[in-house]
């Protein structure tokens, strides 16, 4: 009897299993460590909204965005996951295979159940992910509402180009990807497993194979004729060459030609569903064929030969329509369509007393550029190096002593830099919470150094603004995160403000009030510690159940978080409002599905030089609206969304969407009513419109003949591609009863190549004032007033005017001599002003000395009316000499005195106390030296009078120059050379 002998089975090695478990626990654990964190982010989200009150807001969106992600998974797994099935299923059983498809087989059947269903989910996933990203173009198309009037062309409701129509395009084209996937899975299944089969030429289909692939086939050619279709609509709304929308061949050519092929698409769908009855394929390809075919010759080739043998020899003519079309679509969708122009023949003569009619405009014309006194505030108010003030403040007005008072504003925020070696994570998220009080100066008025006179300064702040709140948790620099609050009779850690004195002293604060989601226990102490990647949070005795946490604490950051929707104004700016400091936040609804509406990008059309180009999530509009004020509380944060423009249909569906966010304005305060304003980058897209648009003519709007463009920033050179910015200033337009804060910018030709006359054509404002009354807007708000200068009248523009400026011989003599002694003079902005019949240019002159810490003092005035020019001391002499020695009105720097000691600031340590006397330590002004120049400069003084009244200008520009000389050695000697 033979042995039996058995194979010995290989044996799996130990350490494999082993590595198994051990592999799949680090899997499992790496999965929950990353659910865990994606869990803490989303956790911190919740508390964050639910802490504000707008948890709806979060919520909604993510609802939103899982039904639609589901909907979206399914709806592309399923067919692509049944057309793979169907056509493994129905396979042929003895199907003869080449020898490479053999070698595809053997490689691919170990995977098959894996890619069957691996392959829809992936793809669903993707699918999900994209349509769960549509959720706000979903939510808008269930709530829409519509715009009550309709398009020239088809004469639907604008909403259905809003809301409908790129709702629609999206199901189309996201069914047709679902379509194209499953045929070309379909096709590479029945392929692998022989159901189409390649022999040389010939290609073999089995009945399966073709029923399945001509029937895909068929709803994919359906699918593009429903897009081809929609597509016309979407002519009205495209960009051509000549205008936004369908103009003369897009209605008589491309608009027809889109209609017959989408007909004829679904006549080839057609063709193939009998190809799959009757199983012959010539007839759909030689469909497919015809329709390739047609869409060159009648989508393309018809199109060119009808502009170019029919529009081009006749363009005015034919084009006149549609141009219209767009003209009045266009002024309608940017809010200008009701502004009032007025033919302006402005006087460019300066006579005596000409400002007499205008003398409360001439008394609030603003002196302080925003741009150029942020460094008196830093050196004036700072105080501490741990405060700081923006580079650009803000101008707002207020009511003192019964009337209205411009105002340059700016909040004392925190800048942790300053700490130095003392920025520990204590002091920086426990010690220094905080920015302290608002500082606010004359618009209109300087000391008798050329200093800001401040109207609110100081810590504590004290001034003519009232009793408010000081303190500032939310500002546009405060810290990424602070922890605030302790238990009761707690000794306080915070630091409130610097007392001063020789002792240094600082007093401390708690804060009280609700700001942040709380960190009461262990578990949301974990959730910040892994937010914000800081231990310190979890481990610090300075977190208690009384903390708070504070982030996100820039208010236009948390008014684009509350409402997504809505595109925030660039500039936030603070006011005190009803005894607390609010930042006021301008908020837009927009669209690019306007009908006929140019399309503008609004990050170009609102760049200037007081802010460059930004990158916008939504940037090629053409339909804006100021839908939404907002505030956040510069103390706790809380924010409350206004509905501004309650007839405004984009609104009224995000309203439907999230109907408890936005309160009426019926509930806003008189004194928020005050202080808000009309917003700058709304009147900017404006201006850009209103360049071209302010032409109603649709000939005359085809020519170009009067296109208009806004000038360049003046101060910066003729290289510059800055644009001058709009400028906020009380003033009465012609038009108006009385003067109004307003908002104003300029027109000049459009330039021709290189040819380009700076001259007014133009002079665009708005009523700006909403007025004062709890809830209800003034009458006057938002009107436009557009000033159409003659072609003929060459009122200089403000590039003209600049030139001037720089290169009058008096003008140059004394700025040259204000640039000795180490002094910088810079030029502020260039105000145009419509008073005396005419316009008015005003620009302040700074001279600031070249030491670190010193800041610009205001030392001249410009102005200029036509041609003529003046230069000196104030405002309102410099009128007074450019309107023949009285100008007939008062400038509100009427009280300066222009004798008085000019003050050059020294090199100090940034630290001001907040006076505005304009006062020195005396050392230089006591000098027997300095005491004979003041001497000088007096006799000089009377000397110019004298010549002025005398008309002897020699003697005028002589006394002026020895003036401006005296002036320099006084300068000089004050800064210490």
């Amino acid at each position: 009897m033979r042995p039996r002998v058995s194979a010995a089975q290989p044996q799996e090695p130990r350490t494999s299993r082993r590595r198994a478990p051990i592999a799949l626990t680090i899997g499992v654990l790496a999965v929950l460590v990353i659910a865990f964190f994606v869990f803490t982010g989303l956790y911190a989200d919740v508390l964050w909204y639910d802490q504000l009150g707008f948890l709806e807001v979060l919520t909604t969106q993510w609802v939103a965005r899982t039904v639609l992600f589901v909907i979206g998974f399914l709806a592309m797994a399923v067919p692509v996951w049944a057309s793979i099935q169907i056509a493994y299923r129905t396979r042929p059983v003895y199907a003869k295979f080449n020898s490479q498809l053999d070698r595809y087989q053997e490689v691919f059947e170990p995977l098959r159940r894996l890619a069957m269903y691996g392959v829809p989910v992936v793809l669903g996933i993707f699918a999900g992910v994209s349509t769960s990203s549509r959720w706000d173009l979903t939510l808008t198309w269930l709530n829409r509402t519509p715009f009550g009037s309709t398009d020239p062309q088809f004469g639907f409701d604008l909403g259905f180009y809003v809301f409908e129509l790129p709702f629609y395009r999206s199901i189309v084209g996201f069914a047709s990807a679902v379509v194209l996937l499953s045929l070309l899975l379909v096709a590479a299944t029945n392929y692998l497993y022989g159901a189409i089969r390649v022999s040389g030429r010939e290609v073999v289909i089995s009945k399966s194979a073709r029923v399945q692939i001509a029937l895909t086939a068929g709803l994919y050619l359906l699918l593009q004729g429903v897009s081809i279709w929609l597509d016309q609509y979407a002519t009205v709304t495209e960009t051509g060459s000549l205008i936004t929308g369908a103009a003369y061949t897009d209605v008589h050519a491309v608009i027809p030609g889109r209609q017959i092929l989408a007909v004829a698409a679904a006549i080839v769908a057609v063709l193939f569903v009998v190809t799959a009855i009757i199983g012959r394929w010539r007839l759909p390809l030689v469909g497919i064929a015809l329709l390739v075919v047609s869409s060159l010759l009648i989508g393309s080739l018809y199109p060119w030969v009808v502009q170019r043998f029919q529009v081009d020899p006749s363009p005015r003519t034919l084009e006149a329509e549609y141009i219209q079309r767009n003209i009045d679509l266009t002024r309608d969708a940017y809010g200008v369509a009701d502004t009032e122009e007025i033919p302006f023949e402005a006087q460019t003569t300066a006579e005596p007393g000409a400002l007499r009619a205008d003398a409360e405009t001439t008394a609030n014309i603003r002196l302080m550029d925003p741009l150029v006194i942020s460094p008196a505030f830093r050196q004036l108010e700072q105080f501490r190096q741990y405060y700081q003030f923006p580079d650009s403040l803000d101008v707002d007005r207020y009511e003192i002593d019964g009337q209205t008072q411009d105002t340059v504003v700016a909040v004392r925020d925190l800048d942790l830099s300053g700490l130095g070696d003392a920025e520990t994570w204590y002091n920086s998220h426990i010690v220094y919470t905080h920015g302290y009080g608002m500082v606010a100066a004359a618009g209109n008025q300087r000391s008798a150094g050329g200093q800001p006179v401040f109207v609110q300064s100081g810590i504590p702040s004290t001034g003519d603004l009232g009793e408010f709140e000081p303190r500032v948790y939310f500002g546009e620099t405060s810290p990424d995160y602070s922890i605030v609050g302790a238990p009761e009779d707690t000794k306080p850690v915070e630091l409130d403000y610097p007392a001063g004195g020789e002792n240094d002293e600082q007093t401390q604060t708690t804060f009280e009030g609700d700001g942040g989601p709380k960190l009461d226990n262990v578990f949301t102490k974990l959730v910040y510690a892994l937010k914000f990647q800081s231990e310190q949070i979890f481990l610090s005795d300075a977190v208690n159940t009384s903390s708070q946490i504070l982030y996100d604490r820039d208010p236009i950051e948390r008014v684009r978080k509350v409402a997504p929707y809505l595109t925030p104004d660039s500039d936030a700016y603070p006011s005190v409002v009803d005894g607390r400091v609010v930042w006021i936040v301008d908020a837009y609804t927009l669209t690019d599905q306007y009908p006929y509406s140019n399309k503008v990008s609004m990050s170009e059309a609102i760049a200037d030089s007081e802010g460059l180009p930004q990158t916008l999530p939504f940037d090629e509009v053409n339909y804006i609206r100021n839908s939404v004020k907002a505030t956040v509380d510069a103390y706790d944060g809380s924010v409350n969304l206004y509905a501004w423009d309650d007839e405004d249909p984009i609104l009224k569906t995000w309203q439907k969407v999230f109907p408890a966010t936005i309160k009426p304005m019926s509930e806003m305060s008189g004194d928020l009513m005050a202080h808000v304003r009309y917003p700058a980058d709304m009147f900017k897209m404006q201006r850009a419109v209103l360049g071209r648009y302010h032409v109603t003519d649709a000939g005359a709007f085809y020519s170009r003949e009067d296109a208009w463009t806004t000038p360049k920033e003046p101060t910066e050179g003729a290289n510059t591609t800055l644009l001058q910015p709009p400028y906020y200033l009380t003033m009465q337009m012609p038009g108006q009863d009385a003067p109004s804060y307003s908002l104003y910018s300029t027109f000049i030709p459009e330039a021709r190549g290189d040819q380009s006359r700076n001259v007014l054509r133009g002079y665009l404002a708005v009523d700006a004032d909403a007025g004062s009354t709890d809830g209800k807007r003034a009458g006057g708000y938002g009107k436009l007033r557009l000033l159409t200068l003659p072609e003929d009248d060459n009122v200089p523009g403000p590039g003209q005017v600049q030139a001037t400026f720089n290169s009058d011989p008096t003008v140059s003599q004394s700025l040259n001599l204000l640039k000795q002694g180490q002094s910088d003079v810079i030029n502020g902005n260039l105000l145009t002003v419509p008073v005396g019949g005419g316009l008015l240019y005003v620009q302040p002159v700074f001279v600031k000395s070249t030491g670190n810490t010193s800041y610009p003092l205001l030392q001249k005035v410009l102005v200029a009316f036509g041609d003529d020019i003046a230069f000196q001391d104030t405002l309102d002499l410099a009128l007074d000499v450019l309107f023949g020695g009285d100008s007939g009105a008062d400038a509100g720097d009427n009280e300066v005195d222009p004798n008085a000691t000019p003050e050059t600031p020294g090199d100090g340590e940034g630290e001001g106390d907040g006076s505005t006397d304009g006062s020195t330590d005396g050392s230089a002004a006591t000098s027997p030296e300095f005491q004979q120049l003041l001497r000088d400069a007096s006799g000089f003084l009377k000397a110019k009078q004298a010549a002025l009244t005398d008309g002897d200008w020699a003697a005028y520009g002589a006394a002026d120059a020895q003036l401006a000389e005296t002036i320099a050695k006084m300068l000089a000697l004050t800064n210490g050379e």
